[in-house]
């Protein structure tokens, strides 16, 4: 198919829908068939949830490959996939820089968190950070920050499947109502999936799609190479010579955070907020509570870090090649706009099959996150809030994955609604906060309750709840919500806080909250309980025991 020939009939790229509205039947074939595929393997899944463990991490069954391979599903989101193709066919190298981010990111988890992570805890974020503190008002406000993170990222991927829409049936992008449809469709399934497969369920379902994920974005990739003579410095060329006067800037770092001084600073507030939020979001530590022991928790990680960076590798030359095969205007010009990217890419090589598999795929893909995101809100109410709070540790288990199961369905309704209402708004700011409030409000208190003695009840408190509010507040007073026409509130301007990512503050101020709270808390811990989760999370002994329920 020559690329030129597809572009002009495109062109302008509204034709873009009549053009998927003939083959939309593929694109629902073949996510049909993903559909049915995945629900047939939630409901063989589903008939092992007999306990509280089950439900929750799947029984402790999965391997370390196969849970790297699931975290890889619920951490190569629509938005790394869509969001990091269109960045790079953008910006260049600075849109790389996500990729990277994203990547080194997972060696904190792998150094800092992961094994220590799965020998102190059972199911939750919140059972690490109560272990040697007082249980009922760390439990809350882990819950609390849990609930907010997935919350605005369930936002975010509902959006986001609204948007998505448009490519996948060939509707008009202004068509709200056929988009909330959509909408109300993945959260109806979103809660089927978690209702009946629980965690077991979630995890197939992620595997599934990380494998779908990577294969159509390899096979992409091979593509775009093979029509530049697969040498990347010729794909390079031609995406300089389509950019036209200035292209040259695609391979230079500065096109987008090297302007001004703020932007560099706001550059560096992201990087901050994706490395240390990723190691503190709780879908993904919740993932190392699914395997038997620290050392396959490890493994997971080193098989997340193999299967993510080799997908950005994808990215690098998707972004390109959607920067020398379609073009900056006519990306842009697109629904979605910059998340067009990569569909666009894909019906350029390869046509309207091509682009019916990677939209259902990006569509699944948004599927799989939301459930590993309800999952992990459902169980950190329902174990974090009921089990222990309410029901002062007393809790039935049975009784206690029946409230789960119904925070799931009141979840699903939120995020739907949330979605719907969301639908059209610059979504970036959710993503960003979900990072940011994990960064800030979760982050030094896992590491302060692992790696400090001293730290106490009063300085995790002061942690998350400051953290969190610095998060929320800055973001709220930042340009992504208002003071430009890219706002999510155009019209109005109360952007005081220049940057667009409060990592840069947030996350530091989080920390000295800790610190500052521990040092004036008169009041010290129970010094055999430190020590105990101390041996526990270095050597793993009593884990297996913390592990039932």
């Amino acid at each position: 198919m020559n690329p030129t020939t597809v572009l002009h009939q495109l062109a302008p790229f509204a034709t873009l829908g009549e053009q998927t509205k003939s083959t939309s039947w593929i694109n629902m074939l073949i996510f049909g068939a993903f559909i049915a595929i995945t629900m047939v393997v939630v409901f063989r899944a589903s008939r092992n949830n007999k306990t509280a463990a089950d439900y929750y991490a799947a029984g402790r069954s999965f391997s370390g490959g196969q849970n790297g391979t699931a975290i890889a599903g619920d951490y190569l989101s629509a938005a790394s996939f869509l969001g990091i193709c269109g960045a790079i066919a953008i910006n260049g190298y600075d849109g790389f820089l996500y990729s990277i981010g994203f990547l080194v990111a997972w060696l904190v988890a792998l150094l800092l968190v992961a094994e220590l992570l799965r020998n102190t805890g059972k199911f939750t974020m919140a059972d690490v950070l109560s272990f040697r503190l007082k249980q009922r008002p760390v439990r809350i406000a882990a819950a609390i920050t849990t609930l907010v993170v997935c919350f605005f990222y369930l936002l975010a991927q509902m959006a986001g499947a609204g948007g998505l829409v448009s490519l996948l049936l060939g509707l008009d992008s202004h068509d709200k109502l056929g988009q909330s449809v959509v909408i109300t469709v993945v959260g109806a399934l979103m809660i089927l999936y978690v209702l009946v497969g629980g965690m077991k369920g979630t995890t197939w379902v992620q595997i599934i799609k990380a494998c779908l994920l990577i294969a159509g974005a390899a096979v992409m990739t091979v593509i775009v190479l093979g029509m530049h003579g697969f040498n990347f410095s010729t794909l390079l060329d031609a995406a300089v010579t389509k950019a036209g006067d200035g292209g040259a800037a695609l391979l230079n770092p500065g096109k987008a955070y090297g302007a001004t001084g703020t932007s560099r600073l706001d550059f560096i507030s992201l990087a901050l907020a994706l490395v240390l939020g990723t190691a503190a979001l709780p879908h993904v530590l919740m993932r190392f509570y699914t395997v038997p022991t620290a050392k396959e928790a490890r493994r997971s990680v080193v098989w997340a870090i193999w299967l993510i960076g080799i997908f950005y590798l994808f990215t690098l030359v998707l972004g390109y090649g959607a920067a020398a095969l379609v073009g900056k205007e006519e990306i842009l010009g697109a629904p979605g706009g910059v998340n067009a990217a990569a569909p666009l890419l894909a019906f350029v090589i390869g046509g309207p099959v091509l682009l019916g598999f990677i939209s259902a795929v990006a569509f699944a893909t948004i599927l799989a996150v939301v459930a590993g995101l309800t999952i992990t809100a459902a169980a950190s109410f329902a174990h974090d809030i009921y089990a222990n709070v309410i029901a002062k540790g007393k809790a039935n288990p049975a009784t206690e994955v029946k409230v789960a199961r119904r925070t799931v369905v009141v979840i699903g309704i939120v995020a739907i609604g949330g979605g719907i209402l969301a639908n059209g708004q610059n979504v970036a700011f959710l993503v960003a906060l979900a990072f940011a409030v994990a960064a800030s409000a979760n982050l030094p208190t896992i590491l302060f309750s692992l790696f400090w003695k001293r730290f106490t009840t009063k300085g995790a408190l002061w942690s998350m709840y400051g953290g969190l509010a610095a998060a929320i507040v800055l973001i709220a007073f930042s340009p992504v919500v208002s003071g430009n026409a890219k706002a999510m509130i155009p019209g109005a301007s109360f952007d005081w806080f220049p940057l667009a990512n409060p990592g840069l503050i947030s996350i530091p101020f989080a920390f000295f909250l800790g610190w500052l709270g521990t040092v004036l808390d008169k009041s010290t811990e129970d010094p055999a309980t430190q020590a105990e989760m101390e041996v526990r999370s270095l050597t793993g002994v009593g884990a297996e025991k913390a592990s039932v329920h």
